[in-house]
């Protein structure tokens, strides 16, 4: 099998075509989007050029302790875009547990995937740990996020059906039930339409990257299989604790509803 074509920075330069051609067309239609096209391109550019360089120094000596650094910032960074992304709309109740789901969720995936499932020797070996670290990571943050999203809007729209239902003697859980249920339908979906798809309609970017690089197919197939399990699990896993937590930031110690929390 032949190994990966090597591209020379002239190469990645041509395809700027792309963003050239997104440029006229936006600029044609009179889409008022090219100062973030451009700027997310270069910012893109920039950022993986010194993670490249960076990876290079960690795959070359690695050590616990950095690694655990590098997931450390990108679980500070995910909730840091979650927090980002809800501005003025979270509770301090409510990002704690943002905070905790977020922890949990990815990371006792991420150890049973890495440990159980691959069993990477050594242990910290970052080659499989940060870019498994940030898949995982990063599909449990889209799923938070839309988890918050159509919680706090379950919240506010229903709000009149819940104080309902308490006032009939529900408790809190069975008033938010529906609510909760729907809401984790809506952050798994996602995840789950990407795995229909996948092998027939497109092919996922890991199993990509690993065939481009020579390995063979059946064993990217077998780790791609594998990953998306592992996603699946992590954002089912992030999404149940945020909201088996989350649902509670709504009501006060008298099982009664916070009218200040209902921000949307």
């Amino acid at each position: 099998m032949n190994g990966i074509i090597d591209l020379s920075a002239f190469r990645v330069v041509l395809a700027y075509l792309f963003v050239i051609i997104v440029l006229v067309i936006v600029r044609l239609r009179g889409i008022n989007r090219e100062k973030e096209i451009v700027i997310s391109s270069l910012r893109m550019t920039l950022q993986l050029i010194l993670t490249g360089y960076i990876l290079v120094y960690v795959f070359r000596y690695p050590n616990p302790f950095i690694t655990g650094g590098i997931i450390f910032l990108m679980e500070a960074f995910s909730v840091y875009t979650i927090f980002k992304k809800f501005k003025g709309k979270l509770s301090a109740s409510l990002k704690k547990v943002v905070v905790i789901s977020m922890s949990i969720g990815t990371l006792s995936c991420l150890l049973y995937f890495l440990l159980v499932v691959v069993r990477i020797t050594p242990w910290y070996n970052p080659q499989y740990f940060v870019p498994i670290a940030g898949m995982l990571i990063g599909n449990s943050m889209t799923g938070i996020s839309l988890g918050i999203k159509s919680l706090i809007e379950g919240m506010t729209t229903q709000k009149a059906l819940v104080e309902e239902a308490l006032i009939l003697g529900a408790t809190p859980q069975v008033a938010t039930r529906s609510i909760i249920n729907s809401t984790f339908d809506a952050a798994i979906l996602p995840t789950i339409q990407s795995m229909v798809g996948m092998g027939i309609v497109f092919l996922p970017g890991m199993m990509t990257g690993q065939i481009l690089s020579g390995t063979s197919p059946t064993t990217a197939i077998a780790y791609q299989i594998a990953i998306m399990f592992g996603i699946l699990g992590a954002v089912a896993l992030t999404v149940i604790i945020m909201l088996q937590l989350g649902y509670r930031t709504f009501f006060n110690k008298e099982d009664q509803l916070e009218d200040q929390l209902y921000k949307v």
